[in-house]
């Protein structure tokens, strides 16, 4: 009865997997308005193999938007035939397909392969994104900590394990029923045959129900070892430009490590990212709401992507971006964008204006007016470049960016006694005054030992007196990031899963302390045994650095320098865009990836190009901050005007004017005090002190 019931639901469930395997490379007419059928050549492996096919317009290369008149045709129907804007297969072989729109045409090739062979769904790769698509292990529904109405599933079900001993064991296996499929709680109450709070989640005869059915019917198969894992996932077209109006379908491809290249479109989650310019609904469905650019974020099986969807402003005279200045490769790169983008670019600014801004974004204080006056008679045409190199050089410079590192690494008498707290300002101070490389600066963090007033950076370990923290803490200050959520589950917003989370803390759960000598004075040291615990499995994850190699349990070095090599690493994907997006938001106001703490992949830079070539340049003059901080004050797009210009005006992401910003309390606190010639009392401090002096923010004024 099992057979004749998997080849029943087999007939009917044919919509419900796509197996594309890409063999070559789009083909489409010449010309600067042709087209191409996406995702171009690709093979169909199985009876249930279907995959979306787009007919896109190209423009300069680019995706331009779908063409209303197509006509889509195969060229041997008994082996691939088209159903609306779909591949399916009909026997094994090969044929080609044929996209016709007014006098352009485009073509890609289709293979079908084991079309004879039978169709088990997988519970790991079918099942379960399923389940997420429909809702039922989202966190306000089974996801949830506690479960829904006795029914636990996990959190977009990142434990396969666990998820299919709930369906299959758990409530004695009264949810499942291989003998009768349909019959099966798992069909009823989703279906909303028997009373379900959540609602009908699934039609009776979908290509979800007949899924489930058909899993059953095939003895509900649990997770197996030996599973296809996922990879990655993409969307097609990966950048698309709009008109205003205009509509995109997406389609979405998850490939696994056996090759194969599943169309997923059907059950992944999307989201836009500035729905001011465009939004998408949960087909991929992806339309026009202004003007700018936003990125379209997409997940499926604890992978994500992003694609991004232009919608140029009103054409400007192509003159002002060839003319507008340029002094270096940023300038170069935000042209570009800007172009693409028609926003025409502010011209530079005043003298008066640049010095004042260089003053306050570099060193914290306002120019006197002896230094303002001597500036602006200068007539020499280096002379920005000249007073750069000054105040890259002033001691000032100094207080500045040892308070905003100090920041950065928690440095507060709130956590800390006042000597270790002072001890660790005096070590950040002094790395800012020897002007310490950025990856030494991180590396000595991280492997810091001794006692904690001899070695102030041995602090950090006070204040992250647990594996978790420390980990947390190290990811947000070097990498941007934060893998909190990992703690618990799968991230929902990141690639990092839980077991990557306890791999990553793990690499710190041997660091100890002990009493020493003096108020406030500890001892940090690496033991050589101890592990952190995964609440999962109740074991402890190999130590491994996020998309690193682990470490062996048994290894008795410090794991810190394992983790140190890696964190600073040329070939770490995240440690110099960090800093580089830190110190960019200092200078421009507006990170590249804002906000500087939540550079995860669903949250792509507003300029990726530039971002990758900043981050390149700061690992040449091997993170010298200063090199990268001289390069940013000398281009025309920091010395551009604040003044808007045109279109320009509702820019707020691409730097096509310089915009204002909000100054840091401390530095508006000091230049009130210069202003008025009334120093500030700060408690405790003597009488002239600048609150960027301060070792401590925990003062009263």
């Amino acid at each position: 009865m099992q057979q004749k019931t998997a080849n029943h639901f087999a007939s009917i469930v044919i919509a419900c997997l796509l197996i594309a395997i890409y063999a070559a490379p789009v083909r489409a007419a010449d010309g600067p308005d042709s087209i191409a059928i996406l995702p171009g050549d690709f093979t169909l492996a199985g009876p249930v193999a279907r995959q979306t096919l787009l007919v896109e317009k190209l423009h300069d290369g680019r995706a331009a938007g779908e063409p209303d008149d197509v006509t889509l045709t195969s060229s041997d129907p008994n082996v691939v035939k088209i159903h609306g804007k779909t591949a399916v297969p009909v026997s094994n072989g090969k044929a080609t397909l044929t996209a016709t729109s007014g006098d352009r045409t485009a073509s890609a090739s289709v293979t079908v392969t084991a079309f004879d062979k039978p169709f088990v769904p997988s519970f790991r790769n079918d099942i379960q994104p399923m389940l997420m698509a429909g809702g039922c292990s989202s966190g306000a529904c089974h996801g949830a900590a506690a479960g829904k109405n006795g029914f636990k599933l996990s959190l977009r079900g990142y434990d396969d394990e666990g998820d299919w001993r709930a369906l299959t064991r758990h409530a004695m296996g009264r949810r499942i029923d291989t003998a009768d499929p349909g019959r099966s709680l798992v069909l009823l109450k989703p279906t909303a045959a028997v009373p379900h709070k959540g609602g009908e989640r699934v039609k009776p005869g979908s290509i979800e129900y007949n899924l489930l059915a058909e899993w059953i019917a095939s003895g509900a198969p649990g997770p197996r070892a030996d599973d296809a894992r996922i990879e990655r996932i993409e969307i097609v077209p990966p950048a698309v430009t709009l008109a205003p109006g205009g509509q995109q379908q997406l389609v979405v491809l998850a490939h696994f490590n056996d090759g194969r290249v599943q169309d997923v479109t059907r059950w992944a989650k999307y989201t836009a990212a500035d729905t001011s310019v465009a939004t998408v609904d949960d087909a991929g469905k992806v339309k026009v709401a202004g003007r700018g650019e936003a990125p379209i974020v997409a997940w499926y099986l604890s992978r994500l992507t992003t694609a991004t969807v232009a919608v140029p402003f009103e054409a400007s005279d192509p003159g002002l971006f060839t003319s507008s200045p340029r002094r270096n490769f940023i300038d170069d790169l935000v042209i570009e964008k800007l172009k693409s983008l028609n926003l025409p670019p502010s011209p530079r600014s005043s003298d008066g204006e640049f010095l004042r801004r260089a003053y306050l974004d570099t060193i914290g204080v306002l120019p006197t007016p002896d230094e303002a006056r001597a500036f602006l008679a200068d007539s020499a045409p280096d002379k920005r470049d000249r007073w750069i190199e000054s105040l890259l050089n002033r001691p000032e410079f100094v207080d500045y960016w040892a308070y905003r590192w100090s920041d950065l690494l928690l440095v507060s008498s709130r956590s800390l006694k006042p000597a270790g707290m002072r001890a660790y300002y005096a070590w950040v101070r002094q790395q800012v005054a020897d002007n310490t490389p950025w990856d030494q600066f991180a590396r000595r963090v991280v492997t810091a030992t001794g006692s904690t007033l001899e070695n102030g950076a041995a602090n950090f370990y006070l204040l992250h007196d647990d594996p978790s923290k420390a980990a947390e803490t190290v990811s947000v200050a070097f990498l941007g990031m934060s893998v909190n959520c990992a703690k618990c589950h799968n991230h929902p917003l990141e690639k990092w899963t839980n077991n990557q989370y306890y791999g990553f803390a793990n690499l710190f759960s041997r660091v100890r302390t002990k009493n020493a000598t003096g108020d406030g004075n500890f001892v940090v040291f690496a033991a050589a045994e101890g592990e952190l615990i995964q609440p999962l499995t109740g074991k402890p994850q190999p130590p491994q650095p996020l998309d690193g190699q682990a470490v062996s349990f048994d290894d008795p070095a410090d794991r810190r320098v394992h983790a140190s090599d890696w964190l600073v690493s040329r070939d770490n994907p995240y440690f110099a865009r960090a800093i580089v997006n830190r110190v960019w938001a200092n200078y421009l106001g507006v990170g590249l990836v804002e906000s500087v703490d939540d550079m995860r992949k669903t949250n792509p830079a507003s300029n990726e190009a530039l971002l990758g070539a900043l981050s390149t340049y700061l690992a040449d003059q091997k993170f010298d901050l200063k090199s990268l901080m001289r390069l940013i004050l000398q281009s025309e797009t920091y010395q551009r005007s604040s003044q808007p210009v045109g279109t320009n005006s509702a820019d707020k992401r691409f730097y096509s004017h310089y915009y204002t910003k909000r100054m840091m309390a401390e530095v508006a606190l000091d230049a009130l005090s210069q202003l008025t010639a009334v120093p500030t009392q700060l408690k405790d401090y003597p009488l002239g002190t600048r609150s960027v002096q301060l070792p401590d923010s925990n003062v009263d004024s």
